[in-house]
């Protein structure tokens, strides 16, 4: 048992542990501000419904029965026609420049089959290069299909219109063909930024920035000096990660290898470059490593399409992903090895990543220019 006393310096202790807590705002931020952010975040971002599918129409028959059909299947809200195809030769550069999630191909005289056999068929046609988009499109069609032949018939078990699904790209839908292109993402992100973003800090530490500063140096050749020597070895760890996708995995590469290659460092460098923005912007290496990890990992895994599509996700968020490195990546890496997309389709995110690493780079350099002064 306490005594009085002793309990008075406990209680005391305790109250004086209070007050530091309540002083320090970052510890604030975390304890109060942190939940409330993730719980926004995954609330937000985790959903497995889809709020537009972009529909292309390929039509053999130009009847009143696939014009109901289409027409039911816009009336929700969900499916936007965005595209009217003369050939199923066109879907796959469609599905390939991301102009469509999925495709309907009527056959030849369908209303005439449906009337005289009770059967016509019609052909879905969804992105496989991302497994769980495509299983709940198909859900969505199936689900319009069977609305619209309980309208027609008045029953909905009676033989009728019968869809037949494809997955384009994937067609044994194989999850590690969503997954290993995000998880290449992910790790060149992470481990790129979080190489550089504690260089310079070091320095900072180590007392050695203000040698740097008064060198002969310039400010760019200073960041250049510290990107390149990391672009080298992240370089080395992005052909590893190639390596095993394609060996392990078994995940196909039907586009350009060597445009892949491009791009990846392309992506490694925009990744160092955010790293050396970080940290120009932080004065010690824990912070420089809980800004790389805490403001890169949940932002990379959530906002950039590797798991939840980003048109699903509300417009604020969909806005802010626009930000992310990563999504312009995932969407260049999935074209290129399940999709066989050349560089005409993907110059749009080349050019954003392009844009992101001249402005992280021009950032640090402005930074080290006002401290010189």
């Amino acid at each position: 048992m306490m005594k009085n006393g002793d309990m008075k310096r406990f209680l005391g202790f305790v109250r004086k542990e209070f007050y530091h807590i309540f002083r320090d705002r970052r510890t604030l931020v975390i304890l109060f501000g942190m939940p409330v952010i993730q719980l926004l975040l995954f609330g937000f971002v985790i959903r497995n419904e889809i709020s537009e599918v972009k529909l292309g129409i390929c039509d053999f028959s130009h009847d009143t029965e696939t014009r109901r059909i289409v027409d039911k299947l816009c009336s929700g809200g969900i499916f936007k026609t965005t595209m009217n195809l003369t050939s199923p030769n066109e879907i796959g550069q469609a599905f390939a420049s991301g102009k469509l999630q999925e495709a309907i191909v009527f056959e030849p005289d369908f209303a005439s089959r449906l009337e005289g056999e009770g059967k016509g068929e019609l052909q879905v046609i969804t992105d496989g290069s991302d497994p769980n988009v495509s299983r709940i499109i198909n859900g969505y069609t199936a689900s319009v299909i069977r609305d619209y032949l309980s309208e027609r018939k008045g029953d909905s078990g009676v033989a009728g219109v019968v869809p037949v699904p494809m997955m384009m790209f994937n067609p044994s839908l194989k999850s590690v063909y969503l997954f290993v292109p995000g998880l290449m993402a992910l790790i060149l992100m992470l481990v790129s930024a979080l190489m550089t973003s504690i260089s310079i800090a070091r320095e900072k530490e180590n007392g050695t920035m203000e040698i740097l500063l008064v060198s002969s140096l310039r400010p760019f050749q200073i960041i250049i000096g510290k990107v390149v020597p990391y672009m080298l070895l992240a370089f080395i760890n992005a052909l590893t990660v190639l390596a095993l996708a394609f060996v392990v995995f078994g995940v196909p590469c039907r586009g350009s290898l060597t445009l892949l290659i491009l791009e990846s460092l392309l992506f490694i460098i925009t990744a160092l470059s955010l790293g050396i923005l970080i940290s120009t912007i932080t004065s010690s290496q824990q912070a420089a490593m809980m800004i790389s990890l805490g403001g890169l990992l949940l932002p990379t895994i959530l906002l950039s399409g590797f798991i939840f599509p980003i048109s699903s996700m509300p417009l604020p968020l969909q806005v802010i992903s626009n930000v992310i490195p990563a999504r312009w990546y995932l969407v260049i890496v999935r074209a290129i090895m399940l999709k066989g997309a050349d560089f005409s389709s993907l110059w749009q995110e080349t050019l954003v990543l392009l844009v992101m690493t001249c402005v992280f780079i021009a950032a640090s350099i402005r930074k080290f220019s006002v401290r010189l002064q």
